[in-house]
């Protein structure tokens, strides 16, 4: 479903400013595998996404989706076959608009557009039925703006948007962070849901190293612009977090960095 090859990435090349953010990076993933990221601080876990959706060119490799080399297409060709849910949750919707028309642009999405109404009756009715799927009765206020509802609302709105038109693939950049922690669960919990159900095949980065091997199928460390660790099967089920952090401390050599993944 997605293959990355020899993925290279470097900022400021030939300045005093040059980071070699990734590494000839290679990851594989099957259709309905999800995916965890954990990293710490300039590991390369949103420049990876970043390069995959098509935000930043890539300096070497190759990026398949799908059976398809998408190396060379821009973001937007990329983006009718990509959903992405960021971690502020100002970036997903419009917010001068209600949440009927935010769901009716994401549901037109790689659709033909003719000259017939914008919302059918045929997809309130949808909408009103993904929406129940959040808990969070927004299939009430339907035709509510969607600058009046919370960050985590907003959010939890987001992820339905990139996932009502199924994609091939979904990445996730630590979409839950700037929630509470309550709703950050709801969102998780809603986003193993979907995930599981529509069998997408799902890049998520967390700063939470214990939700990291909760969720999912699978995960990943990154440190340096590589890929560092790989657990999946016996080996992830068997992982607990500070065994993680000592095998991660082993084979990088440096210590973690990032104190949200250590408190998590």
């Amino acid at each position: 479903m997605l293959r990355v090859e020899s993925l290279s990435k470097t900022f400021g090349k030939g300045s005093t400013n040059e980071k070699i953010a990734l590494n000839e990076v290679n990851l594989s993933l099957q259709e309905g595998e999800f995916v965890t990221i954990i990293g710490g601080n300039g590991a390369g876990k949103s420049t990876l996404l970043n390069c995959i959706s098509g935000v930043y060119e890539i300096d070497e490799g190759r990026i398949i989706l799908d059976s398809k080399d998408v190396t060379s297409d821009p973001e937007y060709k990329r983006s009718r076959h990509i959903g992405r849910v960021f971690q502020d949750p100002l970036k997903g919707t419009a917010h001068d608009m209600t949440i009927e028309e935010n769901l009716a642009i994401a549901f037109a999405k790689g659709k033909s557009v003719g000259l017939q109404s914008g919302v059918t009756k045929k997809d309130t009715t949808l909408f009103k039925e993904r929406l129940e799927l959040l808990d969070l009765g927004l299939e009430n206020r339907i035709k509510q703006k969607v600058g009046l509802l919370s960050g985590g609302q907003r959010q939890a709105l987001t992820l339905l948007m990139a996932t009502i038109i199924k994609p091939r693939l979904l990445l996730l950049d630590e979409h839950t962070a700037a929630l509470d922690p309550t709703i950050a669960r709801k969102v998780l919990g809603l986003t193993h849901k979907l995930v599981s159900e529509e069998k997408l095949c799902t890049l998520m980065i967390t700063h939470n190293m214990k939700a990291s091997l909760e969720y999912g199928t699978r995960t990943i460390m990154m440190h340096g612009g590589k890929i560092m660790m790989d657990l999946q099967g016996e080996e992830r089920k068997d992982m607990t977090v500070d065994r993680l952090i000592e095998q991660f401390e082993k084979r990088s050599g440096a210590e973690l960095d990032n104190d949200r993944m250590l408190l998590g």
